[in-house]
């Protein structure tokens, strides 16, 4: 029994590490993320980190700041910036440690902008409201529940990936296997809305390499160990609820209430998690 678990454990190991290595050398942007339709390359530099973003419309207009989710990065809003920039100052950003934003190793603000966030993103826009709510408009948070509602709820709603994600580096091997196979996939995230073989492509090179997808992973590892430190959001708020969602019961959209002072649900039926994905 003993050498049958070694075996058990070491062979998926191996079998992994092969696949790995036949990960693609994607050295060359694809097309699709140097669209200029899709507004222009830049950088912001902050105190610790340069943070990559993509913006358009002119600048006299309102700001929208869009925030991605796992595992995601600025392209997942392309829909969202060619929509909006007719009226706003978009930008969609690469979070930290995502795309072409700085990615640090281990677990500006000024005017008031309109705060887009889906998933984790969601989750930076939550508390950002929060505590500079001088500093937001309106809030819009996609298929991702209040700080405060997820803890309080997360013992019924807790999705096991979340889990598998605090397993030291397994997750990123997975993720990269078969050239990144995983996101050959990407149709069945939002199930209306056949993505491109070049949207495939350009997911493909985003998380490329190890460190592209374990920076991403390390959400979700720090995450356990910090604090919701997230207070009542007092700035109007709306949540797009993409239905069914595999990482959270769509009832804890309406649940929020308990922590949201100015509500809005929006249940995109027919949809999924990455309800962001959408051409509507």
């Amino acid at each position: 029994m003993k050498h049958t678990l070694i075996i058990f454990i070491i062979g998926p190991i191996q079998f992994i590490k092969l696949n790995v290595l036949k990960l693609k050398k994607r050295n060359v942007m694809p097309p699709c993320l140097n669209d200029p339709s899709l507004g222009n390359h830049d950088f912001v530099h902050l105190e610790d980190v340069r943070l990559h973003y993509v913006a358009s419309g002119d600048e006299g207009k309102p700001l929208m700041l869009f925030l991605h989710g796992f595992p995601e990065f600025w392209y997942s809003w392309r829909f969202q910036i060619r929509e909006f920039r007719k009226d706003y100052r978009v930008v969609a950003v690469d979070m930290r440690g995502y795309g072409d934003s700085d990615k640090p190793k281990g677990k500006e603000n000024y005017t008031k902008c309109f705060l887009v966030g889906h998933d984790w993103g969601g989750t930076v826009a939550w508390n950002f409201a929060s505590n500079n709510p001088e500093l937001v408009e309106k809030l819009v948070v996609c298929n991702c529940p209040h700080p405060a509602t997820f803890a309080k709820y997360m013992g019924s709603h807790f999705s096991q990936y979340m889990l598998f994600f605090q397993i030291p580096m397994l997750p990123e091997f997975l993720i990269g296997m078969n050239d990144c196979a995983s996101f050959d996939g990407l149709g069945e995230w939002v199930p209306n809305n056949k993505p491109t073989p070049d949207d495939i492509e350009a997911y493909k090179y985003t998380f490329s390499t190890r460190e592209s997808r374990t920076c991403p992973v390390n959400y979700y590892r720090a995450a356990f160990n910090s604090e919701n430190r997230c207070k009542n959001i007092i700035v109007p708020t709306l949540i797009v609820w993409g239905d069914p969602d595999k990482a959270f019961n769509t009832e804890m959209a309406e649940l929020c209430r308990e922590n949201v002072e100015d509500l809005k649900v929006k249940v995109i039926a027919n949809s999924s998690h990455y309800v962001n994905t959408l051409n509507l």
